[in-house]
């Protein structure tokens, strides 16, 4: 039996976070997003060290360098996770989660390392597909796309497969 948690109403938030997702297609004309705000911040990067070749590939002059909702979006994202945290008083600085202490050891390095890569992985596939799985889910299940309904079906099926061959299937709810 898995802890019941006190904390935010899922379906209170799920209704606001929908109210949010069209009031803000409304006001910006544009679908949540986030994957392009690291691009333009890969871009401010290779800006900063070498602006000859930043200013010379196709890619980052197409994703320009600038500070945009998208941008302030993930800061919200983080403010609000952090304020949600500490509401709550489950905030805490953890190099290795207790999951992954309990199936893979201690080692930071190798959890940073997965991560990174993990990381890494997910970046690339979000730019080769023009967004995120879960962008393109809530995007597409907003305009009542049947891609929007299969990517966000995918992508809970993906992750749960891997999920469960990661972690198998010790039901721990972690």
């Amino acid at each position: 039996m898995s802890k019941v948690r006190d904390g935010w109403n899922p379906y209170v938030l799920g209704g606001l976070a929908g109210l949010l997702s069209v009031w803000s297609t409304y006001y910006t004309g544009k679908y949540f997003g986030a994957s392009t705000t690291f691009v333009r911040v890969a871009g401010l990067a290779e800006e900063t060290v070498i602006p000859e070749r930043a200013a010379s590939l196709e890619y980052l002059v197409k994703n320009a360098v600038k500070l945009d909702w998208q941008g302030m979006f993930l800061v919200g994202i983080f403010l609000g996770v952090l304020l949600s945290a500490a509401l709550f008083g489950e905030f805490k600085f953890q190099a290795v989660p207790d999951m992954w202490k309990r199936h893979f050891g201690e080692s930071a390095v190798s959890r940073g390392l997965v991560a990174f890569l993990g990381g890494a992985v997910a970046m690339f596939g979000a730019r080769l597909a023009d967004g995120c799985p879960s962008g393109h889910g809530l995007s597409g299940t907003l305009q009542l796309a049947a891609s929007g309904f299969i990517a966000l079906i995918c992508f809970f099926v993906g992750g749960a497969i891997v999920a469960r061959m990661i972690y198998g299937g010790g039901g721990d709810g972690s």
